[in-house]
């Protein structure tokens, strides 16, 4: 054989061998024995900022809450990629004088689980309520209730939030006069693959859909350009399911869940079903509205939270068609769970009670994904929002 050849060959055998290590490297991390759990928060009389508390992941026990950060409102938070970075909305409608909210980047010290305040940057519009990173971590996005808006802003390699890369101002309303006579962007989140990121907006009964360009920030409509759930629904929170297939839309003025089967090459949603989040027979009273959807890791089950009835809901996913059935409404122990977490282990739910300053830890039962108290309420002022970051 000549030597040419041997060399060749043997490069194309080392790169074989090399394969399976580059595959396992993909792979995504072990889930970890246990994590920083941060709490964003309404602040006023009790709250200061963000907090955090550290999750056992094999037990469910949570550590006492703390503040890790003072800052105004953080209603909603969202983790960089890299575990390093936590981002915050600021809710309010004000902003260095200007009538918007705002968006901070903080440092997260992986061993006390502390934040430190990197910079800040205006949301864009007034009263931010949600935010998402990108998966690549170079953009945040965000969602501005208040102002019927959403922004996407540059992240800088060392985590500070650099320039606007796009403001699109929401237009329109629906059916309701008093919820929807102007736009309410109330989510927004990334498709899978990173290309499409979707906005759920309570005042136009859409779920408005963009194309993203990380690298630049950018965003800029998508066609189709929306997918529409009933006239007076209000959509709030949106989730895929794990397996890219499937999302799901919580509408809070009907108490209701929307299912869509999802085509990834076109970024279209369209609509499969939809159905109560309360319990057979029982029907949308005043004082009850929707708040949270989760899909579980394993992608069997769908979570969802009631405020006024209390309780989060519980659906088994239908592999091959999305569709839901109810399985239980388990009542949170608390008044108002606006959100709820399942944890990256798949074993535990958190059920943020809003009005009444609890988390309550709840075991998921890994068949039917029914919901058992583990006993242990931790108290947290005004909890809106519950994010994991591994901890050593």
């Amino acid at each position: 054989m000549p030597a040419r050849f041997r060399t060749v060959v043997a490069a194309l055998a080392a790169a074989c061998l090399f394969v399976p290590s580059l595959r396992a490297a993909e792979k995504k991390p072990a889930p970890a024995k246990a994590y920083h759990v941060y709490f964003g928060t309404y602040t006023g009389p009790k709250s200061k900022g963000i907090y955090v508390s550290k999750l056992d992941a094999a037990t469910g026990r949570l550590g006492e809450a703390r503040v890790a950060a003072e800052t105004k409102s953080p209603s909603f938070l969202a983790v960089h990629p890299n575990n390093r970075v936590l981002f915050a909305v600021g809710e309010v409608n004000d902003f260095e004088g200007k009538p918007a909210g705002g968006v901070s980047a903080f440092a997260i010290d992986a061993a006390s689980g502390n934040l430190t305040l990197l910079n800040s940057q205006t949301s864009g519009g007034a009263g931010p309520c949600h935010l998402s990173v990108d998966k690549s971590g170079k953009c945040v996005l965000v969602a501005n209730y208040g102002g019927g808006s959403v922004q996407s802003i540059k992240v800088l390699p060392d985590g500070r939030l650099g320039d606007v890369g796009t403001f699109i101002q929401h237009k329109g309303s629906s059916v309701n006069a008093s919820r929807q006579s102007a736009p309410h962007a109330h989510s927004i989140n990334l498709s899978p693959d990173n290309r499409f990121a979707f906005a759920a907006d309570l005042g136009l009964d859409k779920v408005l859909i963009y194309k993203l360009d990380a690298a630049s920030a950018a965003l800029t409509a998508s066609e189709p350009a929306f997918a529409t759930v009933a006239p007076g629904s209000g959509p709030r929170h949106f989730a895929f399911h794990p397996g890219g297939r499937f999302a799901y839309v919580i509408n809070e003025m009907t108490c209701t869940m929307t299912a869509f089967s999802y085509d990834a090459a076109r970024g279209e949603l369209k609509e499969v079903q939809t159905l109560s989040t309360l319990p057979p027979g029982e029907t949308v009273k005043a004082g009850f509205s929707t708040a949270e959807v989760v899909a579980h890791p394993s992608g069997r089950f769908l979570f969802g939270s009631n405020r006024g009835h209390d309780t989060i809901v519980v659906f088994s996913v239908d592999a091959a068609t999305g569709r839901l059935t109810h399985v239980e409404n388990q009542p949170t122990l608390g008044k108002t769970p606006r959100n709820f977490a399942v944890d990256p282990t798949g074993a535990w739910l958190l059920a943020e009670n809003q009005g009444s300053g609890t988390v309550a830890v709840f075991r998921i039962d890994a068949q039917t994904g029914k919901l058992t108290h583990t006993g242990q309420t931790l108290e947290v002022p005004t909890p809106v929002c519950a994010r994991f970051v591994p901890a050593p």
